[in-house]
């Protein structure tokens, strides 16, 4: 018997089910809104349709703005700019949830672009100094440098004399944002990206943390445990901390890019990194939440994941090794607009909680929504679960009036 199944029917000492709490946010019209959104997300076909048509449309100049800005930018963003997020922020902190600002303007290729995302995201870090509701930022790689030169960084190929400048200044500009995270004392996650890049990211996350993470955790490098190599590469990382005496930021997720990876590995002809179920993948999941606590007293971990009984087991772990439910070194974490009988339940019952919320123009951040609307499809029984939640919660409102 495993643990997840050891533990399923015991009492623990917060539910999931309490649709009150995970909907006190919303009004009526957003739920219904809500479900809408998540019908329609269902179907994997007409995800790709409405997706392609909306980027057809904008770049015609139609007036589609607004009823995108209305519908699935407001379910899944905070808004285009700080007057609208700020809102979203204030209302998460009054549940107790923390904010991860995530500029998702995706597509930047050079210079320019590059030391604007890096701007941004010093502005973030100077708005969190003052806002508790602002535990942390947000960050990838490949928004403040290109994506070309780290598949050359990682293959491990020489670099031309501009290639070598450019690499100096992406170096730069992530020692920038990982100082000004230091000396703001709020931390600062670099998001894993695809499997061809990742050991050049992996490398200059490593770096950072070496620099920065003496006293806490400041950077957080990301492992993605879709990936069978994962789990060697972690107790490699615990033992770097303890060697060089570091405390290890870790975010675990279960990843974002499978169709693309599984898709290039064919063509090229390399094994895939990626498992070969979702089991397994669930598996190697729950043996990262158990590394972390093993190794508390060196990891802090923010546990990314939609997978009730990850957190679950996570908050066993908690209550087993009688860990506080606030224990510093702990978050969940959820994106915004998902989830949030897991979200809105662990906040009120003590648990660090902190919800993704994406924000930028909407033509900028139509790849990231499309990409979360793709990646929904492919998420067995996710849809079905939020559907069940907005349901239950949208009969318990009709009973109580």
């Amino acid at each position: 018997m495993n643990k997840i199944e050891s533990f399923k029917n015991s009492v623990l000492p917060v539910s999931f089910e309490d649709t009150a709490i995970a909907f006190q946010h919303k009004s009526d019209r957003d739920l219904l809104l809500a479900y809408l959104i998540f019908v329609l997300t269902k179907n994997p076909f007409l995800v790709k349709f409405l997706s392609q048509a909306a980027k057809l449309t904008l770049s015609m100049g139609l007036p589609v703005k607004p009823i995108i800005k209305a519908t699935v930018f407001k379910q899944f963003c905070g808004g285009e700019k700080k007057e609208e997020y700020s809102k979203v922020i204030a209302n998460l902190g009054k549940a107790g949830i923390g904010t991860i600002l995530d500029y998702s303007v995706e597509g930047t290729e050079d210079e320019a672009g590059f030391e604007g995302t890096k701007k941004e995201l010093l502005n973030i870090i100077e708005q969190s100094k003052s806002n508790p509701n602002i535990p942390c930022t947000c960050m990838k790689i490949t928004a403040i440098g290109s994506l070309e030169l780290l598949e050359k960084i990682t293959a491990k190929d020489s670099l031309s004399k501009d290639e070598q400048r450019e690499w100096l200044q992406l170096q730069s500009r992530l020692d920038a944002i990982c100082k000004a995270a230091h000396q703001a004392n709020k931390p600062v996650y670099i998001d894993a990206e695809e499997s061809w890049i990742q050991a050049g990211i992996d490398a200059m996350a490593e770096k950072m943390m070496s620099t920065y993470n003496k006293d806490k955790a400041i950077v957080f490098t990301t492992l993605q445990l879709y990936r069978w190599d994962r789990i060697d590469y972690f107790r490699r990382l615990i033992k770097q901390a303890r060697t060089g005496s570091y405390k290890l930021g870790i975010k675990i997720v279960r990843g974002a890019y499978l169709e693309k990876e599984r898709e290039r590995a064919s063509l090229l002809g390399y094994k895939s990194p990626i498992n070969s179920s979702k089991l397994e993948t669930d598996k190697e999941y729950n043996e990262a939440i158990g590394l972390c606590i093993e190794n508390i007293d060196v990891v802090e971990i923010c546990a990314g994941t939609h997978n009730e009984n990850s957190c679950k087991l996570l908050v066993h772990y908690m209550t087993e090794k009688k860990l506080a439910n606030n224990h510093p070194h702990i978050y969940f974490s959820q994106l915004y607009g998902m989830s949030d009988n897991i979200s809105f339940n662990l906040a009120s019952a003590g648990y660090n909680v902190s919800k993704y919320l994406p924000f930028g123009p909407v033509e900028s951040t139509l790849p990231y929504l499309a990409r979360r609307a793709e990646e929904n499809t492919a998420i067995a029984g996710q849809m079905s679960k939020e559907l069940e939640t907005i349901a239950k919660e949208l009969r318990r409102r009709k009973q109580a009036q």
